[in-house]
């Protein structure tokens, strides 16, 4: 493998702080020096004067790992959830997850909380950590039963698990496509209250805390979940929280003209709960910014709205989106890159999100103010994108794995 130099790039490093121009040394897959040094003879150098160079992003709770789709993104780990064909139940099954995007792109799977996810019978925990699980996920959705929710905390607190939720009352939720007010009911829409969410984060988080257990909610979009979160998170309970850039960019309003590229689980919310989430997000309370990428296909989504499955493509798009959060002055970008990798690498204990010298050279270059277009039909995958057709800015020009260039824009 031949060494590489990447010189004068802005070098951010949410894990150490590290903020300023550099040059990173790249050899034999890890990263082996930061700083000023000029590159030796031996090597091969990227001028990348002008871009961004950050640790490769780590994508916290996809639903499907496609590789071409993060290497355009600048991804570089994802974390997998257990919805699967089969699920992710079976130490076997874990393993051969685990090991199928290598070397291009490492995924590490969420073991299933329950057997066939349904809710019922906890999985084999243990083995499937052994199998290589980094955490524990209740899948699509949560665990009804208060009583088999609290033995998985307890059960996944003793191996050091965090317990990855689905944060919503399914009793409520049932036929549910949006979220309950004005706008549901002038669409017609089967529509549940925004407090279906709190009352499942409620629970677990007094499960947790009973437990002593770590829990990650994948998804808190609401101001009043966001409310017990904080709390929690104030009298020491290990709860951590992440979101997509769909709510914290788009509300209800998105589902205008029975747009199904906009059915979302969770359902997009009212303006107030987005702008919640923001404020989360810049005070911490949200730490992970993640894809959600779950891609449908045209058949799945050209359906009336209630009949589409919920979804969206978001690998290729991550970066570009969450950048809208510097531009809108909301936080600044080592924040919301910290958020797209050292948060994610801390919760999952993956040796990851940094730029440190022995690290593993996973990084991505990128350039924070080149415009683009949205296009879902120029996706690697499949393209249902809410976002289809939007400017932004902020594209990835070079992915690198291990040390390896597997992309390059």
């Amino acid at each position: 493998m031949t060494p590489l130099c990447i010189t004068g790039a802005r070098v951010i490093d949410p894990a150490t702080g590290h903020d300023g121009i550099a040059n990173v040394l790249l050899r034999d897959r890890l990263i082996a020096g930061v700083g000023d040094a000029p590159p030796p003879a031996d090597v091969e150098v990227i001028d990348a004067t002008g871009l961004v160079l950050a640790p490769g992003l780590i994508d916290t709770g996809v639903f499907r790992a496609d590789a071409a789709a993060c290497h355009v993104g600048g991804i570089t780990r994802v974390v997998l959830m257990p919805d699967q064909s089969p699920p992710l139940d079976d130490p076997a099954v874990i393993a051969f997850a685990q090991a199928m995007g290598k070397p291009d792109v490492w995924v590490h799977p969420l073991v299933a909380a329950t057997r066939g996810l349904a809710g019922q019978e906890l999985a084999e925990i243990g083995l499937g950590q052994a199998a290589g699980a980094v955490g524990v996920a209740t899948g699509r959705s949560g665990i009804a039963s208060s009583a088999v929710m609290h033995r998985l905390l307890a059960y996944s607190r003793a191996f050091d698990l965090p317990v990855v939720t689905h944060a919503e009352d399914a009793a409520l939720t049932a036929g549910a496509v949006a979220t309950e007010g004005d706008y549901a009911t002038r669409l017609g829409l089967a529509a549940a209250p925004a407090f279906a969410e709190s009352l499942a984060v409620a629970r677990d988080i007094r499960l947790a805390e009973a437990t002593g257990a770590r829990l990650h909610i994948r998804q808190l979009t609401t101001a009043e979940g966001i409310d017990l979160v904080r709390a929690a998170q104030a009298r020491g309970v290990a709860v951590t929280a992440g979101v997509t850039p769909a709510h914290v960019l788009l509300n209800e309003t998105a589902t205008a003209g029975f747009r199904s590229f906009a059915r979302l689980s969770p359902p997009l919310r009212n303006d107030d709960d987005r702008r919640a989430v923001i404020a989360a997000l810049a005070d911490g309370t949200i730490s992970v910014i993640a894809s959600g990428h779950d891609p449908r296909t045209q058949e799945d989504k050209r359906l009336p709205f209630a009949d589409a499955k919920a979804g969206m493509a978001g690998a290729e798009t991550l970066l570009a989106l969450a950048l809208a959060l510097v531009r809108d002055h909301a936080m600044p970008l080592a924040a919301v890159l910290r958020a797209l990798t050292a948060a994610p690498a801390a919760i999952f204990g993956l040796q990851a999100g940094a730029l440190r010298p022995g690290a593993p050279a996973d990084l991505m270059l990128f350039d924070e103010a080149a415009p683009w277009r949205i296009s879902g039909d120029r996706f690697q995958g499949a393209g249902n994108t809410p976002f289809d057709g939007l400017p932004v800015a902020g594209r990835v020009k070079m992915t690198i794995k291990g040390g390896e260039r597997v992309w390059c824009g």
